[in-house]
């Protein structure tokens, strides 16, 4: 009769074919690149993790040429403690046939998934693949299908981050796409097509970097909110992002005990904004003061950088920041910078995110290249976004706030909540200047000293109409208030919003602007 310590030792024998090689784990390390399981350990907390699936097999056991797969398929699934709260987590293993997809690999991740769902926790997948297994045909390509389905399904439920790791290709990047968060590493890659079909079908000569590339996706096309220098800050992003984010819709994001005073004052405010219109300055300074600690954690920080988007906290209550940038194209709204806007707030709104937005805009950029590129649409969807938010929705005025731009950011007219404005703040349909040279062009040109003439009209213009105080008297904003408050005031706001109940009428759902 078999002993128990035999049974055992097939156990651990099985486990360890599963974990792979010391020679696997040099083959990752020369491409710069961590094992999947030495990921794991980074993204969660010490001794925390569970894997499951552990012995699962491919459909198929022995692939062309003999070869024998091994266990786990190419992908280990579990659970664990990331900052002392419940995940689940996919990692494909590169070792094992290049980390391709097949039926029970999708099969894997799709159970962590579904088990993620049901009990209410965030989903990591870990993404280091060669794509579809050719050797299993469409089998593979169904599991995509699933694996993108399971993706739909827990959207707006649950927290779902993709980190790209290595190689994300064809029909795999649809997943990455379908969640909440992307991150990259600098040697990561993801497109539709290789360099080999865009030289085929296109006769352009590219590399995998330039086509698609960490940095090309972090600064140009805005597939991925963070770029990582390696493995390991990747994942220390990841960890700081889910501490901002609850576990899933139903619960608040984690409260921390603020050590930062709610009473601190912010005198530096009043030098870091120029009172001239006309001059940059950088707004993460402003949001840093206000914040708790200074601390302020960037979405999508290389991309659409006239708009900053964050996550940071405000008494110890997590906030979202949404942000125009004078210092690039003097902080007006264009189409990357709307869609960038829109889909932070609904990332908010979703996870019961309050959102407070500083508004310095002139307006929306104008230019062949905007209209043609359909800035009505992305601009309505940033508009739809602020209209659909439920949770509180807290702004200050800090400078310019002119025409379309005044309306499409959390106005009273999108149901902002409490809303506040600096006493240099401009409110208008646009500037005085141009108000003026529309207004009163005839004056001013058979005026003695045109010049003197319109220096005064803009001085009158600008007392009478462009001033903090006009959209007060209407109620179109809450309250005038020295920036120094400014932190003191939004933390005030946010106490009393966060008891705040709004439902929509019901419906299926709305049409966002496409």
């Amino acid at each position: 009769m078999t002993s128990m310590q035999e049974y055992i030792e097939k156990l651990r024998q099985r486990k360890a074919i599963a974990h792979g090689t010391a020679q696997d784990a040099e083959a990752q390390h020369k491409k710069g690149r961590l094992t999947a399981r030495e990921r794991i350990d980074l993204l969660f907390d010490p001794g925390t993790f569970e894997e499951i699936d552990t012995l699962v097999l491919p459909r198929y056991d022995v692939y062309p040429g003999g070869k024998r797969s091994r266990y786990g398929d190419g992908v280990v699934t579990g659970f664990g403690l990331i900052n002392g709260r419940r995940a689940f987590v996919a990692a494909q293993d590169a070792s094992v046939m290049g980390g391709s997809l097949g039926e029970m690999h999708a099969n894997k991740i799709v159970k962590a998934m579904h088990m993620a769902l049901k009990y209410g926790c965030p989903f990591i997948a870990i993404n280091d693949s060669g794509g579809a297994r050719i050797q299993e045909g469409v089998d593979s390509l169904g599991g995509y299908a699933r694996i993108f389905d399971a993706n739909c399904e827990a959207s707006g439920v649950i927290p779902q981050l993709s980190l790209i790791m290595g190689p994300c290709a064809g029909g795999a990047v649809y997943s990455p796409a379908l969640t909440d968060f992307i991150f990259m590493t600098e040697n990561a890659y993801m497109f539709i097509t290789g360099p080999e079909v865009v030289k085929a079908v296109m006769q352009e000569e590219v590399t995998q970097d330039q086509l698609g590339g960490g940095r090309v996706h972090a600064e140009e096309s805005g597939v991925s909110h963070f770029l990582a220098r390696d493995d390991q800050e990747c994942l220390a992003m990841a960890r700081e992002l889910l501490s901002y984010l609850p576990l899933n819709n139903q619960d608040d994001p984690p409260y921390v005990r603020p050590v930062d005073d709610p009473e601190r004052r912010c005198p530096e405010l009043e030098e870091i904004v120029p009172v001239d219109p006309t001059k940059p300055y950088d707004v993460r300074q402003v949001i840093s003061s206000i914040l708790d600690d200074g601390r302020f954690f960037e979405v999508h920080a290389l991309w659409a950088q006239n708009m900053v988007v964050g996550f940071g906290r405000l008494n110890g209550y997590v906030v979202g920041i949404v942000a125009n940038q004078p210092m690039v194209l003097a902080g007006c709204i264009d189409i990357k910078a709307s869609i960038k806007a829109a889909h932070f707030i609904r990332i908010c709104d979703t996870y019961n995110v309050p959102i407070i937005t500083l508004q310095d805009v002139p307006g929306f950029l104008p230019g062949t290249n905007q209209e043609y590129g359909g800035i009505i649409r992305n601009g309505a969807r940033m508009i739809y976004a602020y209209s659909e938010a439920v949770v509180p929705k807290l702004m200050i005025i800090l400078r310019k706030s002119y025409g379309g731009a005044y309306c499409v950011m959390s106005s009273k007219g999108l149901r902002g909540d409490l809303l506040y404005a600096w006493p240099n703040a401009e409110l208008a349909v646009m500037g005085a200047a141009g108000a003026v040279n529309i207004l009163y062009r005839n004056e001013v040109k058979n005026a003695p000293d045109p010049e003197a003439k319109r220096r005064e009209l803009v001085e009158e213009y600008q007392e009478r109409f462009n001033n903090p105080y006009v959209a007060a008297a209407r109620g179109l904003i809450d309250d005038v208030i020295e920036p120094r408050d400014s932190r003191r005031v939004l933390i005030k706001a946010l106490e009393v919003t966060l008891s705040k109940r709004e439902r929509h009428v019901p419906r299926k759902h709305g049409i966002s602007p496409s």
